[in-house]
């Protein structure tokens, strides 16, 4: 038993070794953990920490007056815009710039005051359906309380304020119609990023590599084949996601197939370019899978697609610039549910074609530079 235990003993001595005597599995095994941690506390949470909204108020009395104040008093709620009709309301939920706007009539003090219900009405940009649940539950908290002070102050107090709602983009709040437009890009990157990592590492473990060197195709050419096969399977994978959300699912879509198309275009050659340069630098499979899954999960938290970005802390906000998911996505969520041309998206259109003339000279230079 002792010789066993000893023989055993051994062979795990010799492995631990083996792992440890690589710099570059020191550093898989400590920097993924401690990187992720911190991106799972900071930017994966589904607390509301920021949520901006605009104001109509057409009443303009005491009573609405001191309600929004108790809402600008909280450190969740900051007012972007205040509105003076309700034709600007489209304006500041299509942008972006409010998650939510709160309506009140011209009668709503005349209303309470006559013992009437008086409605204070939400509009929610639910292309986030959790996120526009969570603050119409915060309001409704700013509500009550308010209900309880007014019934305590006010002898005789008519019936309560009441909210009424109306979502956008998403009349039902349905988790599955804000996620799986999102999952038509992001599927379909960790595709294209594991594929296109693969492809160079793959021929060197497999040795067919110094055949391909020997033919008359120059290293940029080597790239290009490599690089287009990838982005065509990339967009397949999205139109199995886009088949499945349209006839599966149902979820109908409002915008055009051509600038869905185009922004995935744009965003599989970012991706396409991220991996092709991972598979540049990597000197097998194992290395390429391992830089591969180091990515990807960054890439999918600081997104988006389930927390909001604006509810991370600011560093980590300006971090997700240089993440392709992340303009991916906004722009496949607006086209898809909002029904939006390309020039409204183009704040997404710019960054993902900047970010594939980076990833796609770079994965070039590394790949000539490491065939030479």
């Amino acid at each position: 038993m002792f010789d066993f235990l000893h023989r055993i003993a051994s062979l795990c001595r010799k492995e631990l070794l083996a792992i440890f005597k690589d710099p570059a599995n020191r550093v898989i095994l400590v920097f993924p953990s401690l990187i992720e941690s911190f991106l799972f506390g900071y930017a994966a949470t589904y607390d509301l920490t920021n949520v901006p909204y605009a104001l109509l108020d057409q009443n303009r009395g005491a009573i609405s007056t001191e309600l929004i104040a108790r809402l600008d008093g909280t450190v969740i709620f900051h007012r972007v815009a205040t509105l003076q009709t309700q034709s600007d309301i489209a304006r500041v939920i299509e942008s972006g710039d409010a998650l939510l706007v709160i309506q009140i009539g011209p009668r709503f003090e005349e209303q309470l005051n006559a013992g009437e219900s008086a409605p204070v009405q939400l509009i929610l940009d639910a292309r986030n359906s959790n996120t526009a649940g969570s603050a119409v539950g915060y309001i409704s908290a700013v509500v009550d309380s308010f209900n309880v002070a007014r019934v305590s102050m006010v002898s005789g107090a008519g019936p309560p304020l009441i909210i009424e709602t109306r979502a956008w983009y998403n009349p039902n709040l349905e988790t599955r119609w804000n996620l799986l437009p999102g999952l038509i890009a992001s599927l379909s990157m960790i595709q294209a990023l594991m594929l296109a990592a693969l492809s160079v590492a793959r021929e060197r473990e497999n040795g067919t590599f110094d055949q391909l060197l020997v033919t008359p195709y120059s290293p940029i050419e080597i790239m290009i084949g490599k690089a287009i096969p990838t982005i065509m399977i990339g967009l397949m994978q999205s139109t199995i996601v886009l088949m499945v959300a349209l006839f599966w699912f149902k979820i109908p879509m409002a915008g055009s197939l051509v600038t869905l198309y185009i922004g995935l275009t744009l965003f599989t050659m970012a991706s396409v370019g991220l991996g092709l340069s991972i598979s540049a630098v990597s000197a097998n499979m194992q290395q390429a899978m391992l830089y591969t899954f180091l990515l990807i999960m960054p890439l999918i938290l600081l997104s988006g697609l389930a927390t909001p970005v604006r509810n991370m802390p600011q560093i980590l906000q300006i971090v997700t610039l240089a993440n392709p998911l992340r303009f991916a996505i906004d722009l496949v969520q607006r086209v898809y549910l909002e029904g939006v041309g390309l020039l409204t998206v183009i704040h997404d259109v710019i960054p993902l074609l900047i970010i594939s003339g980076i990833t796609l000279p770079l994965a070039a230079w590394l790949f000539r530079n490491r065939l030479l």
